[in-house]
């Protein structure tokens, strides 16, 4: 019996420690909104799924690039992209255009990317954090 329950206790510290951040009611809003601003805007090059076009824009999903650099991320949603980057060691020179989006739609649209397709960073993006971006 004592081993038993050492057992369940083992695993379910195991799981715990593994599994992916818990997501806020916040964080589930604003994703969810800005689920509806990735269709509108990014989903054209970066497809639905969020791999986006081989050697031409860049995936999302399972990017390493999102997740290592967030506030260069934040900055290309907000003001548009240009000059080489490498996303998941391949590297990627087209221009994004800027979006014309508000701060909050900004934070909504990344918290969707930063949380979808493998990528799990769990830690809201802010207006306040966008309005601290600048160009």
């Amino acid at each position: 019996m004592i081993k038993t329950n050492l057992s369940f206790i083992f695993l379910s510290l195991l799981f715990a420690c593994n599994s992916a951040p818990a997501q806020t009611p916040e964080l589930k809003e604003s994703m969810v909104r800005g689920a509806a601003i990735y269709d509108d805007f990014c989903m054209s090059c970066h497809m639905p799924d969020g791999k986006g076009v081989p050697e031409v824009y860049p995936p999302l999903a399972d990017s390493d690039y999102l997740m290592k650099k967030r506030e260069e991320s934040i900055k290309a949603v907000k003001y548009g992209l240009s000059g080489e980057i490498t996303v998941n060691g391949v590297k990627y020179n087209s221009a994004m255009a800027a979006l014309g989006l508000y701060d909050d739609e900004v934070a909504d649209v990344m918290n969707y990317i930063l949380n979808s397709w493998g990528n799990e960073d769990g830690k809201m993006v802010t207006v306040t954090e966008v309005s601290k971006i600048e160009p």
